[in-house]
């Protein structure tokens, strides 16, 4: 029997975030998610969705022309067979990014995967859900992203900077909260406390004002 998923859309856009920004994208956005973040911006991906096969997937995924394939949600670990999705996609020579929250196990994710995950500041409500363990499984070609909203969000993402000293394991990303951080405002204390990382701002926001780019 083949595996399936349940998936809320397979879409074609420019990669908004990450250090592959702009570039033409297939996400597969997986349907569910455990966490509830105050700024989430899929909450359409929380139910619903349709199942579908790996192949089924893979047979959309080859209309477009493009090597770069993110997997999104929601959040696609809460799939046991998303492990599965990825792996077949990188035998079929793409290069794959998952997005992930940073709250559930990572340790089984294919090493050929880029890992783009979450460390949720104190300003998405869901910070008790971080699983720590996980930065021993990142890698320097993976990212982890802060998504801040206020300068105590700021002052919280600098110290896990710091303590951890994850500019040591892989990239990591600043990205500030859409009409709550002003993307100045973050820029100028990324510049001024000369932090070692990669500051980002939503590119589909500022293209559609929607989530097709992550």
């Amino acid at each position: 029997m083949d595996l399936s998923l349940r998936i809320t859309e397979i879409f074609y856009s420019l990669q908004g975030e990450s250090n592959t920004v702009g570039l033409p994208t297939v996400f597969i956005r997986l349907t569910g998610c455990p966490l509830r973040c105050v700024y989430c911006d899929t909450a359409y991906a929380f139910s619903g969705g349709e199942k579908q096969t790996l192949p089924q997937i893979i047979s959309q995924v080859e209309t477009y022309a493009t090597p770069y394939v993110t997997v999104t949600g929601g959040e696609p670990l809460a799939q046991p067979a998303c492990n599965a999705l990825m792996v077949e996609l990188l035998n079929a020579g793409y290069q794959v990014s998952l997005e992930t929250s940073g709250a559930l196990d990572i340790s089984g994710v294919d090493p050929r995967v880029v890992k783009v995950m979450d460390l949720k500041t104190p300003g998405s409500g869901e910070m008790p859900r971080n699983l720590y363990s996980n930065l021993d499984h990142l890698t320097e070609r993976d990212q982890i992203k802060f998504v801040i909203a206020d300068a105590a969000d700021y002052e919280w993402s600098r110290r896990q900077l710091l303590e951890h000293r994850l500019q040591e394991r892989c990239q990591v990303l600043f990205s500030p909260v859409m009409g709550q951080m002003p993307p100045a405002t973050l820029a100028d204390r990324i510049l001024a406390d000369r932090l070692p990382v990669r500051f980002q701002i939503q590119l589909h926001k500022y293209l559609w004002d929607d989530a097709r780019g992550k």
